[in-house]
């Protein structure tokens, strides 16, 4: 599988100053969350808000600040389109675990009376420095689904029937082929031993029972843009080397010279690659589709790999 060229993350957006957005988020809000026939949603990132929009369905309007694949979440800013979205919501989604500090600031910045925020980190409780990257988890998105559901039905109780049934049709169709995949692959290849490029995988790797053999510091490196270790290096040279590795998974949107180096030598030693991405691609992409077309990538991968 070819590398993914994509445009660096670190390109933000024109941004304003948090005294600036302070200005425009006063003059945005009357301080009571907006009331209208539809729910108004704002989410951070677009990979809980396609699910957001899913559920919802024709009562609910989402917009996600974060849906361009280019767009580094970590170190985006805000600009005053985003303040003014999050001060029109009734219900906000942020991931949270310091993956979207500046969503926090928005937040902060302008409480609004009677909105609902819906914070991954704290629902699936994951600790501040615990791994942020929980829609990679298939038993977090799960339980971010029903809280969904639930604060609709706070929100719309007229409605309540509705949301049920998108959730049931989403559930049903919808995630149809990405549970199946989650399971086949956790039957099929729960033990194989896989690397990976950042801890983006670490819980994908957990919930399909994979055996995760890369060092956690650096993952952690290369997820935070910091410099990896000579001895992790090392380490990481010596599973691809010897075969430990059977798959190599790394993030197509964070190619660094290491992930560059690490992954050519990987197929040099005929251990299949497959690469994931941090947010959807394309941008247009639902959720499970686009999760489901990277889990069908890695099945395919780990059947190279094992031959089952």
């Amino acid at each position: 599988m070819s590398i993914i060229s994509v445009v660096p993350r670190r390109h933000l957006p024109t941004v304003l100053p948090v005294a600036a957005i302070a200005l425009v988020l006063a003059g945005a809000s009357s301080g009571r969350a907006p009331r209208s026939s539809t729910i108004r949603v704002a989410a951070a990132e677009s990979f809980w808000g396609s699910i957001a929009a899913q559920l919802g369905g024709s009562r609910v309007e989402v917009t996600s600040v974060i849906s361009n694949p280019a767009i580094d979440p970590h170190a985006y800013e805000p600009t005053g389109i985003d303040a003014r979205t999050f001060a029109g919501a009734r219900l906000v989604v942020v991931n949270g675990i310091g993956y979207d500090p500046w969503a926090e600031k928005l937040l902060d910045a302008n409480p609004v009376h009677g909105r609902v925020v819906l914070d991954v980190g704290d629902l699936v409780g994951i600790e501040p420095g615990g791994n942020p990257h929980r829609w990679y988890s298939p038993p977090d998105v799960r339980r971010v689904v029903d809280r969904l559901v639930a604060d609709y039905s706070r929100l719309d109780p007229a409605h309540a029937p509705y949301f049920r049934r998108q959730k049931a049709a989403l559930e049903r169709r919808g995630f149809g082929r990405y549970r199946q995949l989650v399971a086949t692959i956790e039957r099929r290849y729960r033990g194989v031993a896989v690397g990976a490029s950042e801890s983006i995988v670490e819980p994908l790797a957990r919930a399909l029972g994979l055996k995760l053999v890369t060092p956690a510091s650096f993952m952690k490196a290369i997820s935070e843009g910091a410099e990896p270790t000579v001895a992790d290096r090392t380490t990481i040279d010596r599973q691809i080397a010897t075969g430990r590795i059977e798959v190599w998974i790394y993030n197509g949107q964070n190619s660094t010279p290491d992930v560059e180096r690490l992954t050519e030598a990987a197929r040099r030693h005929g251990i299949p690659v497959t690469a994931i991405t941090e947010t959807p691609t394309p941008a247009s992409a639902s959720f499970q589709a686009w999760q489901s077309r990277q889990l069908q990538r890695l099945a395919t991968a780990l059947r190279q790999a094992t031959g089952r």
